[in-house]
């Protein structure tokens, strides 16, 4: 496999250079059953060091990549392997390319008809080769999601991309995971709202920096509590770096 994987405080977290991207893709896609990528926050690898559905979610997922820079920097802490940290956007961009570049298939699941329509046109026009097998929006009844599995068993996408409108998030599939056929599911909130441009996307800049958490302020002041979790998340790493055997 051309991923390592290491446990940070207790969480799995892949280490998956860029350039090996498309061979994790291509050998994950190549596996039976139902798949599962994960972008891994440090919100995400707090709440995954708790017993239920969400760390059993993680642990059983395909691949898991970091998105949060405090991740590299406290494996780089624990003298652990440091995982390459992916911007989410960029991320879903090179997994779509792969599968445009080997002819594979989507389906779009999430946010609201208009934006998904919005979204799928600038899909196709982008990525030539990839078919889109079909799409359906978020906020859907518990009747209508079963025949969005059913429609999902049948047409067997590469990948399944889940955006907002999926209140479940990354835990829609995996609780679901036995009624599906061979997909891959990738939820990213903002995929669809940035890809209908009614969303704008964090600057690559902002990004690297790792001040992405500081134009979530912006948006939702309330959210400067999170500060908080991650004076939690270091004493747990400092924790860890004492008191925990190697």
């Amino acid at each position: 496999m051309a991923k390592n994987r290491i446990s940070l405080v207790g969480v799995p977290v892949d280490v998956c250079p860029p350039q090996e991207l498309e061979t994790e893709v291509l050998e994950i896609l190549a596996k039976p059953g139902t798949k599962q990528i994960i972008f891994l926050s440090i919100w995400d690898l707090l709440k995954a060091r708790h017993k239920g559905d969400f760390a059993e979610c993680i642990k059983s997922a395909d691949l898991i990549i970091p998105v949060s820079k405090s991740i590299l920097k406290a494996a780089k802490f624990l003298k652990l392997p440091v995982p390459n940290r992916y911007n989410p956007f960029e991320a879903v961009i090179q997994i779509l390319t792969i599968l445009d570049d080997h002819f594979k298939s989507l389906y779009l699941l999430g946010s609201t008809e208009k934006t998904l329509q919005k979204a799928e046109k600038n899909l196709k026009d982008t990525f030539k080769n990839m078919r889109i097998l079909g799409k359906h929006a978020g906020y859907f009844s518990k009747i209508i999601e079963d025949n969005i599995i059913i429609a999902l068993f049948k047409a067997q996408p590469s990948l399944v991309l889940l955006s907002d409108g999926i209140k479940e998030k990354n835990l829609w599939a995996y609780r679901r995971r036995n009624r599906f056929s061979s997909s891959i599911f990738l939820y990213y909130k903002d995929a669809f709202g940035i890809f209908s441009e009614r969303v704008k996307r964090v600057s690559e800049k902002t990004f690297n920096k790792g001040h992405e958490f500081f134009v979530e302020i912006l948006h939702n002041p309330f959210k400067i509590f999170l500060v908080l979790k991650i004076l939690w998340f270091w004493l747990v790493v400092l924790w860890y770096k004492v008191f925990k055997k190697k």
